[in-house]
């Protein structure tokens, strides 16, 4: 009997890990389904990919409108990044084909939804949550950055649930694979390191910053930065005039993890693997990613 080599071995794992794999599709090959969201540049659906009836996303953009925001050369470093990317808490990009008007892409099927309405209906989350949540992202981040990719754009709104409830990185639009420091601002006002609102060089520290401001939006309900004026917002991150109210309520643990992150020295902020060492994280983390209410 032959035995069969590695690279077939690995190409069987892949094909068993991603029945919907394929190296070309058409709008032929899905039941569309209901909408899930709409986007800047088009919609949202469940789809089932009929050879396999497997579950996914299909997120449908129209190219007159990538084009008209001169993002198409952004659309395509997204689909490249997270194409090649293999993490439980990072959203699969499975493939992607076009026609005349659109571009698909074929994205795992996150079952629980936008994080942004689960956080804006519960107004914030217990420690043991935000604990969870920030953990799981801390991995996958280190994962990222590992593979020499900083996300740039970790917010509510770009995270989803999955069927288990654990968390998926979703949106890579931002994001960026390099081995130098960059300077563009990108990003979300409230979520901008201190290195991207002065316009000076930045590296995948960035991301240690938003998962900083992240973990205090879990705790408080509210970004740490906020203000009525885009400008004393700006003021407020270059000077970290980082304030931590009375209510709800936050464990002093927290609020020390908080405030090692949200440094305005980027080099000295605390890095992800310390983050997973860090007491308020083992003490309040589920190991398996899950919040299990």
């Amino acid at each position: 009997m032959a035995i069969a080599t590695e690279s077939q071995q690995q190409h069987k794992a892949s094909a068993e890990r991603s029945p919907v794999e394929k190296q070309r599709w058409t709008l032929e090959d899905f039941d569309i389904g209901k909408p899930l969201g709409r986007g800047k540049f088009g919609h949202v659906y469940v789809a089932r990919e009929k050879r396999s009836q497997h579950v996914v996303a299909l997120k449908v953009l129209f190219k007159s409108q990538l084009k008209e925001s001169q993002v198409e050369h952004q659309l395509r470093r997204e689909v490249e990044i997270q194409s090649h990317l293999r993490h439980p808490n990072i959203l699969r990009l499975y493939g992607y084909f076009y026609d005349q008007k659109r571009v698909y892409l074929i994205l795992e099927y996150a079952a629980k939804g936008e994080l942004y309405k689960e956080l804006q209906k519960c107004k914030y989350f217990s420690e043991r949550r935000a604990a969870t949540y920030v953990a799981s992202l801390a991995g996958a981040l280190i994962y990222c950055h590992g593979k020499h990719v900083i996300h740039r754009d970790i917010k509510p709104e770009n995270l989803l649930v999955g069927a288990q409830g654990e968390l998926k990185i979703a949106d890579f639009g931002w994001s960026v694979h390099t081995f130098n420091r960059r300077r563009t601002m990108c990003g979300t006002l409230d979520y901008l390191p201190p290195e991207m609102v002065e316009s000076v060089e930045h590296d995948a520290n960035v991301d240690i910053w938003s998962l900083g401001v992240l973990c205090y939006e879990f705790l408080y309900g509210v970004p740490p930065f906020e203000a009525k004026e885009h400008s004393d917002t700006y003021r407020r991150i270059i000077q970290v005039d980082l304030k931590f109210p009375s209510k709800p309520a936050v464990s002093s643990a927290a609020k020390d993890l908080i405030s090692q992150m949200l440094v305005k020295d980027s080099s000295q902020r605390l890095p992800l693997h310390k983050l997973l060492e860090h007491p308020w994280i083992v003490q309040n983390a589920d190991a398996s990613g899950v919040f299990r209410g």
